[in-house]
């Protein structure tokens, strides 16, 4: 058995290390992994999304999973959350599509509006 201090100290490295509010206050990329997701591609949109991520050096920015999103017939989602702005989802993402969120919204600031979701017909 494990003295108390040992726990208390256990306890609160786990505790750091799922609390992403604290550590990440950059701009987080969701990519919607459920199996839908993944059918339509999902896995090589997010490899491209981590890849170009890793490739510009984008320290304030992290690319991680979700299950269902909740609009399947539009996946392969990416949601996009900055601070201080809101959401933008992006729907019907491809590989190709995802290196220019990179470039344009991640790196310029610029939504590219015909990839949102309101812009799906």
């Amino acid at each position: 058995m494990k003295s108390l201090e040992e726990l208390a100290k256990i306890r609160e490295e786990a505790l750091q290390k799922v609390d992403i509010r604290h550590e990440n206050q950059g701009t987080r990329i969701v990519v919607g992994m459920a199996t839908c997701g993944i059918s339509a591609g999902a896995r090589p949109v997010m490899m491209t999304l981590v890849e170009e991520v890793k490739k510009r050096n984008l320290r304030d920015v992290s690319v991680t999973q979700t299950g269902c999103i909740g609009v399947c017939r539009l996946e392969p989602i990416v949601e996009v959350y900055s601070p201080g702005k809101e959401k933008v989802t992006y729907v019907e993402m491809t590989p190709e599509k995802a290196r220019k969120v990179i470039a344009e919204h991640i790196v310029n600031g610029k939504v590219i509006d015909e990839y949102t979701i309101g812009e799906a017909k």
